[in-house]
């Protein structure tokens, strides 16, 4: 059965700071894998599987750089070279696990599960301002019980915070406001200005200040799974759309998938702020909203998971509103069936 993620290609293992001396296992587009890190820092990852009797190496120990089974105490060094073996002076040259090419940029270790030849650091997703010096919010990690596709479908497409989000970050604005959608390459936009408005619960509450609001919403996708979102609201009438956002706050909001299995997914986000850089309370404040919201949108996407696979012969429709996540699914197909026949491409797709 073909895969239905693209393989060549960098995805999220974890963030930095939860990667540690320490045996941490993943599943990451079907391959399963241990990280740790050396002893300078740099990240590690080896095929989770002992070449004598494939048990998980993540159920063994690190002595050192090396990861010892713990089935029968075989030796293997961050390359994936056995280098000891019980009760023997030889090592069988052959005696190996695969070493996975691995990167660490902007607060995150990625992981590329395809062809190692093809592993390029220079096409690391950016990330947008997840590491800058200016910005700064909490992150989060989730495990989730739906495919990948549907994560990225619901971040192109936040009508649906008028509907799921009404008491929190949602009103009808966000419904009933025109947007764009552009697309080149392997990237998509999208963007949508809701401008003398109500503002939402959230945003009314984090901008302390009373009158109606312009709100923005520019969306960037990269495929195959990353989207990172420009938001924010200001006082109408103070040139936000102008581009002067001195009387409101911006937020970005940073998302990228890692497909698990079919039918199960890592979700890595990052919320930062250009204000009140030094209040702490006001991080957790943000973490503990995002928290409400990140929990409607998962109760949502593991419901319609389950339907899926209730409902096999259904076939999805498509509204205007669809018109992002239609583009990022025909990007990630064109990928699979790049691979399918031959080499990925290294620019963008035509």
């Amino acid at each position: 059965m073909a895969a239905s993620f693209p393989l060549d290609t960098w995805y999220a293992a974890a963030w930095s700071h939860a990667l540690g001396a320490e045996l941490l296992a993943r599943e990451i587009a079907g391959l399963r894998v241990v990280l740790y890190r050396r002893a300078d820092g740099r990240p590690v990852a080896l095929d989770d599987a002992c070449w004598h009797r494939l048990l998980p190496l993540s159920m063994g120990r690190l002595d050192g750089e090396d990861v010892v089974c713990g089935y029968h105490g075989l030796r293997f060094d961050p390359d994936g070279r056995c280098v000891f073996m019980p009760s023997q002076e030889t090592v069988n040259p052959s005696a190996h696990v695969p070493a996975r090419p691995v990167v660490e940029r902007h607060g995150l270790v990625w992981l590329w599960p395809g062809d190692p030849a093809l592993a390029d650091p220079a096409t690391v997703p950016d990330f947008g301002l997840a590491d800058h010096p200016g910005w700064v919010g909490p992150d989060r990690e989730y495990a989730l019980a739906c495919g990948f596709q549907l994560v990225v479908d619901n971040l192109l497409d936040l009508t649906h915070e008028t509907f799921v989000h009404a008491s929190s970050i949602g009103n009808a604005a966000v419904a009933e406001a025109p947007f764009e959608t552009t697309h080149r390459g392997t990237e998509v936009s999208l963007t949508r200005w809701m401008t003398d408005i109500d503002p939402p619960p959230f945003f009314a509450a984090h901008l302390g200040r009373p009158g109606r609001v312009d709100r923005w919403q520019i969306i960037r996708y990269q495929a195959p799974a990353t989207v990172t979102i420009d938001v924010g609201v200001a006082l109408t009438g103070t040139g936000a759309p102008q581009g002067d956002r001195s009387q409101g706050i911006t937020m970005q909001v940073m998302h990228t998938v890692t497909p698990s299995t079919e039918g199960t997914c890592r979700f890595f986000w990052k919320l930062v702020r250009d204000y009140s850089l030094d209040d702490p309370s006001l991080t957790r404040r943000l973490f503990e909203d995002s928290e409400t919201v990140l929990a409607e949108d998962k109760r949502i996407l593991e419901a319609q998971q389950r339907a899926l696979e209730a409902h096999p012969d259904r076939a999805f429709y498509d509204l205007n509103i669809d018109a992002a996540a239609v583009w990022s699914r025909r990007i990630a197909e064109e990928m699979i069936a790049a691979e399918a026949d031959g080499p990925a491409p290294t620019g963008p797709l035509a």
